[in-house]
């Protein structure tokens, strides 16, 4: 498959994507819709975000697809692969996070994406990056149990032993290192990925894509009518002030979005609406929110597990 070709399948898949998944989320919300801001980059390329804002089960949902390029990739992306530095590239993904309402129904986040980077007299060189993970506020095993079933299955293409290295990738990566703490409970993650062949990783990268659905919606279908009050809403602001610290510091989206000259609003749109901070807080021992602590933010075998 030449370069072109293969980037137009790409671009097509995740543009459909994007549809889909927007489409799904607009129907399970039952309210709000997504609006679309469709932009353009100076230095080349652009995307379009959809955001849905005070929905019935979503607070704030964004899903953003976005094709760029340039004359030399940024140093979120070359940290990783030096020997790329200076090398022109396009980049093209669809990147999404989903804030609900309810304390009780999880914070979830998706991505997936495809890039090139080309040197003249030197062939291209390519890769796909992705996954999925999620942040609940209030544990459920039957909950991470179904998410990390359906994250198995989506590795399909790549054969039994995808989904323990991207589900260690997962929980080594979404980990704030400053608080020695997991962002939540994993999924998967993966990057560089470029063999066996184009066709190879390009049918699991579509897998993953078209699992997401599948892994969350369960989720907030069984918790979205959950009865909560100020200490479950409190707590869960309070927790989503590690998801802002993570994507402010940590994550290579965010990092090359704004390195690259990406637009703003497009890139922060990951971060929650709302958002509390509480200056060296502790959860009550034996409440649920310890609970969180204890038996969720830590790696753990959910397929192989015999939970309670």
């Amino acid at each position: 498959m030449s370069d072109g070709t293969a980037l137009h399948a790409v671009k097509r898949y995740l543009q459909g994507l994007q549809d889909r998944i927007c489409a799904e989320l607009a129907r399970e919300d039952g309210g709000a819709q997504f609006l679309e801001d469709a932009w353009t980059r100076p230095t080349g390329g652009g995307g379009r975000s959809r955001v849905l804002t005070g929905g019935n089960l979503f607070e704030q949902a964004g899903v953003n697809f976005s094709h760029v390029h340039g004359e030399a990739l940024p140093p979120s992306a070359s940290a990783q692969r030096p020997e790329l530095a200076g090398r022109s590239f396009q980049a093209i993904g669809v990147s999404l996070v989903v804030h609900p309402l309810n304390p009780y129904v999880p914070t979830s986040h998706a991505n997936v994406r495809f890039f090139t980077a080309e040197k003249p007299g030197e062939p291209a060189v390519w890769w796909f990056g992705g996954g999925f993970d999620l942040t609940p506020y209030y544990g459920f095993e039957a909950d991470c149990r179904h998410w990390h079933q359906v994250a198995h299955r989506a590795c399909a293409p790549l054969g039994e032993q995808a989904y323990a290295r991207y589900k260690t990738w997962c929980d080594d990566y979404f980990y704030l290192r400053h608080r020695q703490e997991p962002r939540g409970i994993g999924g998967l993650f993966f990057d560089d990925l470029n063999a066996p062949d184009f066709d190879t990783c390009f049918s699991f990268t579509r897998s993953v894509g078209d699992h997401y659905l599948d892994a969350y919606l369960p989720i907030a279908r069984r918790r979205r009518d959950s009865a909560f009050g100020e200490r479950e809403r409190a707590f869960q602001l309070y927790r989503r002030g590690r998801y802002v610290e993570f994507n402010l510091v940590y994550d290579r989206g965010t990092l090359f979005g704004l390195q690259s000259g990406g637009r703003t609003e497009s890139i922060l749109m990951s971060l929650p609406p709302l958002v509390a901070w509480r200056y060296d807080w502790r959860p009550e021992p034996g409440s649920e929110e310890a609970r969180l602590y204890e038996v969720f933010l830590r790696p753990r075998d959910w397929l192989g597990e015999v939970c309670g």
